[in-house]
């Protein structure tokens, strides 16, 4: 499972909408696929990614890719060692099998991996959802995608306790982006204390590796300069299959906002490092923003 789609055709009902006040429990749907179901042998995975060439830093936010640990977790775990995030975030995720709603929340309950359970942020989610009508709770878009799933055994055990708003984000329209980036930007700034947010995004899909570098490279520039409009233009301009753009998009609008400059590259790699295939990859980014 190199790149951002789990190949398993989906067979799931969807969920109904939660009302603002019902608790809900998300089971992990990707663990012994993407990553270890086996707790053991998952801390010992995401121990051996979690290393970083320097000393770690305060950060506002990372990108990190959501392939199967296999492929991109060196990528997912060089950034989590370098980067100290907050213990209160908003992870924001695309919209791989399209369920749900174009702009979606969970605002109660926890979400189960291996490792134990993670905590809605029930708070900021709601804010995020005061915030702009566009955005609705709907457990459905995160029912059965894996995108903000499989960050989730990082944080816990990078983070240990931690309170988390999934935003799964299954819109390309840019005015749309813009208002949820105003949305997330507003509901951090109302939180009294720091909210980091967390990209989710793989990039190229399936182009030789010589040609998915140059592809990234350009998506790359403009996530180093936190260029949402930029990201999302050179996206479609470019054809770059970049499954997270979206969530990217909305994310380095809203960082831009709540203070944030520039955005650094910790690593990058392909899935044909692992696999061999260099004909046919999928592109990994990590970055840090400070």
């Amino acid at each position: 499972m190199p790149g951002g789609h789990n190949p398993a055709t989906v067979h799931c009902k969807p969920m109904t909408h939660l009302p603002p006040n019902e608790s809900s429990e998300r089971k992990p749907y990707v663990a012994g696929q993407f990553y270890p179901s086996d707790p053991e042998k998952l801390r010992r995975q995401i121990g051996e990614h979690l290393r970083s060439d320097g000393p770690s830093r305060p950060a506002r936010g990372v990108i990190v890719p959501h392939a199967g640990y296999v492929y991109s977790g060196a990528i997912a775990g060089a950034v989590y060692a370098t980067a100290e995030l907050p213990r209160r975030l908003i992870i924001l995720g695309p919209n791989h099998t399209g369920l749900g709603r174009p702009i979606a929340v969970v605002n109660r309950g926890v979400w189960r991996t291996p490792l134990g359970a993670a905590r809605i942020d029930e708070a900021l989610a709601d804010l995020i959802l005061d915030a702009a009508n566009i955005v609705e709770i709907d457990a459905a878009a995160h029912l059965a995608e894996h995108s903000i799933e499989v960050q989730i055994p990082f944080l816990q055990a990078r983070l240990g306790d931690f309170l988390f708003a999934p935003v799964c984000v299954g819109t390309g329209r840019h005015g749309d982006l813009a208002t949820l980036a105003m949305a997330i930007a507003t509901a951090a700034a109302a939180i009294r204390e720091p909210v980091g947010i967390v990209i989710s995004t793989d990039m190229t899909h399936y182009e030789p590796a010589e040609v998915a570098r140059v592809k990234d490279g350009k998506a790359i520039r403009r996530m180093e300069d936190l260029d949402g409009e930029g990201l999302h233009r050179v996206v479609k301009e470019e054809e770059i299959s970049m499954c997270g753009y979206a969530p990217a998009t909305v994310g380095l609008h809203a960082l831009k906002r709540l203070g944030a400059a520039r955005a650094e590259l910790i690593a990058y790699g392909n899935s044909g490092e692992i696999s061999g295939n260099m004909q046919e990859v999928v592109g990994y980014a990590g970055l840090l923003i400070p």
